[in-house]
C-alpha cells in the first residue's frame, strides 16, 4: 500500500483519470490519504479524513512511507485559519495554502508555518462564526475552498475547522446526526436539508439564529429558512423546499 500527502495548495480530485473529468472534491494541503491504485499518471486515492475517493494528478502529490502516515493521521489536527497564507520550504520557496489546510504534516514536507491555526474540538457555537469566514466565497461544484465551494464542502469545512467531522456529499452528511422534528428544536450550527420533486436530497445549508440559514447557493449567503424551506427575499420566492433538520453535535 502506498500513502501520500498533498504538498500543493489546492488539488482536483477527479472522477476518472483525466484533466477533463468532474471535478468531485478538492484535495488541501496537507491532506493525507491511500493510494488505491497508480498508474502512470494519474492514482486512485482514499483520503484518511473523510474516506472520500477520487484520482489525482501523480505530479501533484508526495509518496510518504507507512510511519509518516500514521505519524500525521495520530497526531492532534491542525487548520489554517487565514483565507490565504504561505508555508516555505528550506530553499526559501513559498507554497500559498488556503483556509482549512492542514499543518500536521509540515516537518515531513520540510516546511515552516508562522500563520494561525485552530486546533482540537471548538465549541458549537464558533461553526457560525466560522462560516461567516466563506460569506460571499462563489459556488463551485467540487469546490471546498475560499475561491470556490459547493453546499457540502462548505459545511464540512466549517465542521472541519472547529474539530468535527462530516462526509463530503450531500447525501452523505443526510445520514448524520440526530434527526429534529421541528425548526424550533434547532439550534445555530444545526443542518438543514432540501430535497428536489423526485425526493432526492440536493442541498444543505447551515442554521442561524432567528430563522436564518447560511449556505452556498451561487455563493455563500444568508436567507430566511421557515418551515417550506428557503425564502429568498429579494426574489420573494422559496428557492429550496426543506426536507430534515439534523443535530450533529
Amino acid at each position: 500500500m502506498l500513502y501520500g500527502i498533498c504538498n500543493l495548495s489546492i488539488v482536483p480530485l477527479r472522477n476518472e483519470s483525466s484533466n477533463t473529468s468532474e471535478l468531485l472534491s478538492q484535495v488541501l494541503y496537507g491532506e493525507i490519504f491511500k493510494v488505491l491504485e497508480q498508474q502512470k499518471k494519474w492514482s486512485k486515492i482514499r483520503l484518511v479524513f473523510d474516506n472520500y475517493e477520487g484520482w489525482i494528478d501523480n505530479k501533484q502529490y508526495k509518496v510518504i512511507s507507512e510511519e509518516q502516515y500514521n505519524s500525521i493521521n495520530s497526531s492532534e489536527k491542525k487548520y489554517a485559519t487565514d483565507l490565504v497564507e504561505f508555508v516555505q520550504d528550506e530553499n526559501e520557496q513559498i507554497y500559498p495554502i488556503t483556509l482549512g489546510s492542514s499543518l500536521n504534516g509540515l516537518s515531513f514536507l520540510n516546511h515552516s508555518y508562522d500563520g494561525h491555526f485552530t486546533n482540537g474540538i471548538s465549541k458549537k457555537d464558533n461553526l457560525i462564526k466560522t462560516a461567516f469566514l466563506y460569506l460571499n466565497v462563489p459556488s463551485l461544484n467540487g469546490g471546498n475552498t475560499p475561491f470556490g465551494i459547493d453546499c457540502a464542502g462548505f459545511t464540512q469545512m466549517v465542521y472541519k475547522l472547529n474539530g468535527y467531522k462530516l462526509l463530503r456529499e450531500v447525501t452523505q452528511q443526510a445520514v448524520q446526526g440526530e434527526v429534529l422534528s421541528f425548526i424550533e428544536e434547532s439550534e445555530p450550527g444545526d443542518l438543514a436539508f432540501f430535497d428536489n420533486t423526485e425526493g432526492e436530497i440536493i442541498h444543505v445549508g447551515i442554521i442561524m439564529k432567528d430563522n436564518y440559514i447560511i449556505h452556498s447557493y451561487g455563493k455563500v449567503k444568508i436567507d430566511r429558512l421557515d418551515h417550506s424551506g428557503i425564502y429568498n427575499v429579494e426574489t420573494n420566492t422559496h428557492t429550496h423546499k426543506l426536507r430534515v433538520i439534523k443535530k450533529i453535535i
